[in-house]
């Protein structure tokens, strides 16, 4: 199994950047960072940064608005958790499974360790 880290960076990038819009750090409607800015805080490659945006973009998830910037558009945040969800239930979660079924534990056992 391929290691996270072993992804491109723009993937990278655009999973940090989801993680803001998911965790409500950047709400819809809300401007996000420059291309610039965000490459300075990263220490990644403006072209870099810039093909993570696109991505989003695509998705229709961010408008760019022609001289002002870059915004996370209306309806992004729940489309991006459903679409976030989707990718965990088909594509990690078996995974996780297995192991837990490996390791014997129960439910028991994980409940009360999510909830120490």
């Amino acid at each position: 199994m391929m290691n996270q880290d072993d992804r491109p960076v723009y993937l990278r990038l655009r999973d940090t950047i989801a993680a803001t819009i998911l965790e409500g750090k950047v709400r819809d409607g809300d401007p996000l960072p420059s291309v610039r800015s965000l490459a300075a805080e990263y220490g990644a490659n403006p072209l870099t940064v810039a093909k993570a945006y696109q991505t989003f973009q695509d998705e229709g998830l961010v408008l760019v608005k022609r001289g002002v910037g870059m915004f996370v558009a209306e309806g992004a945040s729940e489309r991006l958790r459903a679409s976030a969800r989707k990718e965990f239930l088909e594509q990690r979660w078996p995974a996780i499974v297995a192991h837990i079924r490996r390791l014997d534990l129960s439910v028991d056992e994980l409940i009360d360790r999510a909830l120490a």
